[in-house]
């Protein structure tokens, strides 16, 4: 969202193509803006996220390269200058400026971790640019993902590397709120595990004496509970998720990358659980705790 609001800011005209949820709250950010429904790679989790991948990866070849042969199209017809891709393997092309977004250079892997970072790497230098949204020295946020202190991985990183800092829709305002709630609770993710989480955390929060908000994470879904004391929403606009996290005592949340960067922004502290078997957001976890 930043990276659109820069891109519109300059005056440019931005094309935007999601799919899903993300669609629905780009609409709605962006009503100025053209969209293209374009459906990403479906990746499914079930235990550990690396075995999971494995078995899909026929798909996931199978997606880039018809993304990869969409996106030619899509640039001679809508006369396309520039490509802002986040996280997606085949959106370069030889006739335009292509970006790819990432703070997850180096995947953290419990097998096989050096092929990963040789096969993430090929796609990444296919790029124009690499943009990581992340600090570039010591004092950052990705840790290993993007600042790798194992000297084979810090000697071949890809050359095309361009840290521009953490990335938030939110800026920080007045935090002086009176806490309300316990606690708020941050639902994402991919399913089974974001239901899981959403169960998990219903449960949980139903035992707190006092004020309790759970945020389903699901922009797309209209709903929200009757029950004043253990409030349940699905989706919050911008100044009200704010509020809400300011007048909170404790947050918990997964230990996604953007959900850090926006805690970040915001200068606030969060209980993370990351999701079972994704290595990224259980190295996160323990990084930040």
């Amino acid at each position: 969202m930043p990276i659109i609001q820069q891109q519109l800011n300059e005056g440019n005209e931005v094309l935007i193509a999601s799919d899903g949820a993300p669609l629905v709250l780009l609409k709605a950010r962006f009503p100025q803006c053209s969209f293209i429904e374009w459906k990403g790679v479906s990746i499914h989790y079930s235990g550990n996220m690396i075995f999971s991948m494995l078995f899909q990866v026929p798909n996931i070849l199978w997606s880039i390269y018809k993304e990869h042969q969409q996106l030619k199209k899509i640039v001679a017809e809508h006369k396309i200058e520039m490509v802002i891709s986040d996280n997606r393997f085949g959106l370069w092309n030889e006739k335009v400026h292509s970006v790819f977004i990432t703070h997850q250079v180096n995947i953290i892997s419990p097998v096989a971790e050096k092929i990963l970072f040789k096969i993430n790497k090929w796609f990444i230098e296919k790029y124009d640019e690499c943009w990581v949204p992340d600090y570039e020295g010591e004092n950052n946020l990705s840790g290993d993902l993007s600042h790798p202190k194992n000297d084979y991985y810090r000697k071949n990183f890809p050359k095309n590397l361009k840290y521009i800092g953490p990335q938030s829709r939110f800026a920080k305002g007045n935090s002086n709120f009176e806490k309300k709630y316990e606690a708020v609770g941050i639902v994402s993710g991919p399913e089974p595990q974001r239901t899981l989480f959403f169960e998990q955390l219903k449960n949980d929060f139903e035992k707190i004496e006092g004020k309790t908000l759970l945020i389903g994470g699901k922009p797309d879904e209209k709903f929200s509970s009757s029950n004043t004391e253990h409030e349940i929403v699905n989706h919050l606009n911008d100044q009200e998720f704010i509020s809400s996290l300011y007048s909170t005592k404790k947050i918990i949340c997964r230990s996604g990358y953007s959900t850090i960067m926006d805690l970040h922004v915001l200068g606030l502290k969060a209980e993370f659980v990351a999701t079972k078997g994704q290595t990224e957001q259980e190295y996160l976890e323990k990084l930040h705790r």
